[in-house]
């Protein structure tokens, strides 16, 4: 369906009685991919904050599901195997729009070639799916949480607030987003901080085992302290990798609020909720007829600080009044 065809289908839609669709009208389709979230979580009544979020204000800009737009879910039941598989299977239901959060640029730019596209991804012009931020082009938009080396520096600062012995950072994430972009702004960070870096890579398809692996092979020596990378892996694994970071005994600071909450010593996150809040303004515009071309990336500009006072507690970790003063959620 071509997008003055997705318009005309709106506006007919919804000034149809009632909001409802009339028999054999064709609803523009979303299509949701995600390689963390099972599929029952993406719903309008969803337990996670995030989704909840994204329908909800899908539904004030008036999409409704089932009355005024159609939703096909691919979740982590679907992504984790062949690139090819997955790309047939998404564009087999012909979607108008496709939000995918994360997504492998191979993904990304398949889908982009039959359907309009919105990310939530790292550093979008690194991975190669656009040129300018302001100006993607293509048929290409979304949100990007890689601000670079500031971000970076700024978990390392609070990591040694809270850990003034810290001389080596072990770093876990993905090795195809270390070598695209995160590498260069992890190095950058370290050496400003005065860090010694030590990268742990994980190599695709990455699961719970690999980051297992990866947090046990860790030197424990004194003063070594431990990131998590924020991929969508880690977010799915969250509460195995906080078991493994504990079993490892070293200070920790994760990327999202849910590993505080299933045991970690702290993060320094993106908000998810203002990201997929802008997802459905995009979705929206899109259906309504605007150009991913002309809809700038939006850059994460809003971050919050979690601690979990009991597992700083039990490693003998004191948070200086400087950090809890910050900190936007704190976990007895």
């Amino acid at each position: 369906m071509r997008r003055r065809d997705v318009l005309a289908a709106a506006m007919s839609i919804a000034g149809a009685s009632e909001g409802l669709a009339q028999p054999g009208q064709k609803l523009p389709r979303l299509a949701i991919v995600s390689p963390s979230a099972p599929i029952a979580l993406m719903v309008e009544d969803s337990s996670s904050p995030y989704y909840r979020v994204l329908f909800e204000t899908l539904r004030r800009r008036g999409w409704i599901e089932g009355k005024t737009f159609a939703v096909d879910r691919y979740g982590r039941e679907h992504v984790g195997g062949s690139q090819p598989a997955l790309i047939e299977t998404v564009l087999r239901g012909k979607p108008d729009v496709i939000y995918s959060i994360g997504g492998a640029a191979t993904f990304l730019k398949a889908a982009a070639t039959a359907a309009a596209v919105v990310t939530l991804s790292s550093d979008p012009i690194a991975m190669g799916l656009i040129q300018n931020l302001a100006r993607p082009g293509g048929n290409i938009t979304g949100m990007s949480v890689e601000v670079g080396p500031l971000l970076h520096g700024k978990r390392i600062e609070l990591l040694r607030e809270a850990f003034p012995a810290l001389s080596e950072l072990i770093y876990v994430n993905l090795r195809t987003a270390w070598d695209a972009f995160v590498g260069a702004a992890m190095r950058a960070a370290a050496e400003k901080a005065g860090v010694h870096l030590l990268p742990k890579l994980i190599d695709a398809p990455a699961g719970e085992e690999e980051y297992r692996r990866a947090i046990a092979e860790s030197p424990r020596a004194e003063g070594n302290a431990i990131m998590i990378g924020d991929s969508p892996m880690a977010f799915r694994y969250g509460a195995a990798i906080v078991a493994a970071v504990t079993e490892a005994k070293l200070p920790a600071m994760y990327a999202f609020l849910e590993s505080v909450e299933a045991g970690g010593l702290m993060a320094y996150s993106f908000d998810l909720k203002e990201l997929n809040r802008r997802a459905a303004e995009n979705i929206d515009a899109i259906l309504r007829g605007a150009s991913p071309g002309d809809i700038p990336y939006f850059q994460a500009t809003t971050f919050n600080l979690s601690i979990n006072l009991g597992t700083a507690k039990a490693q003998g970790i004191t948070f200086p009044p400087s950090i809890l003063a910050r900190a936007d959620e704190v976990i007895e």
